[in-house]
């Protein structure tokens, strides 16, 4: 028969794309974990976009955990497992 495959998706919420995209942003001159994951996933040759694309899901998750566990965002807990790597 006849088959169709999709090779790529291109629709998102892009409010929601934009407003992961400025936290991360500000999260790489405020937060040091952030940091060293950007900084780690640039040493494996990602470019920028990628490596912000990842920092944005890695905070979205961070902030589902944090409203799923109602508790407030704690830096050490949210990167420690990621610094530690980098140090």
């Amino acid at each position: 028969g006849k088959g169709h495959v999709v090779l790529a998706r291109h629709i998102r919420n892009t409010r929601l794309n934009a407003a992961a995209t400025c936290m991360a942003q500000g999260a790489l001159t405020g937060s040091p974990g952030a940091r060293a994951y950007y900084d780690n996933l640039r040493d494996q040759k990602k470019s920028h976009t990628q490596a912000l694309r990842a920092v944005a899901n890695r905070l979205v998750g961070i902030l589902h955990g944090c409203l799923t566990h109602r508790t407030l965002y704690n830096e050490h807990t949210a990167w420690h497992h990621r610094t530690n790597l980098a140090a």
